[in-house]
C-alpha cells in the first residue's frame, strides 16, 4: 500500500521546548483526546485509538561528516481497529 504524508515538519528546537511538545502530545493520548499537530498554515487532527502500535527506533548515520543520532517514536494503527496489544511493552528508564 503506498505511503502518503499528509503533514511534516522540522526545526531546531530546544531540549525543553521538545520535552513540552512530547508531552502536549502524551497528555491529549492519555486524556483520549484528539491530537492536533499544526504548523504554519497547516493543520491535521488525529484520533488515537485506545490501542495502538507505538514503535521507537534508534538510528546511527555516518558517513563523510559528523556522526548523527536520532530517535523516532511512532503510533500506527488501523483506520477503524483499535489494536491488538500482542507485542512486548517498551520500558523508558
Amino acid at each position: 500500500m503506498p505511503e502518503e504524508t499528509i503533514f511534516a515538519t522540522e526545526s531546531v528546537e530546544s531540549r525543553e521546548s521538545i520535552a513540552a511538545s512530547l508531552r502536549a502530545v502524551a497528555d491529549k493520548l492519555e486524556a483520549g483526546e484528539p491530537v492536533t499537530l499544526a504548523a504554519g498554515e497547516e493543520s491535521v487532527s488525529l484520533t488515537v485509538p485506545p490501542r495502538a502500535t507505538f514503535e521507537v527506533q534508534v538510528e546511527r548515520e555516518t558517513g563523510s561528516g559528523s556522526e548523527e543520532q536520532s530517535v523516532e517514536f511512532e503510533i500506527e494503527w488501523d483506520v477503524g481497529a483499535d489494536g491488538d496489544g500482542t507485542e512486548p511493552s517498551l520500558s523508558i528508564e
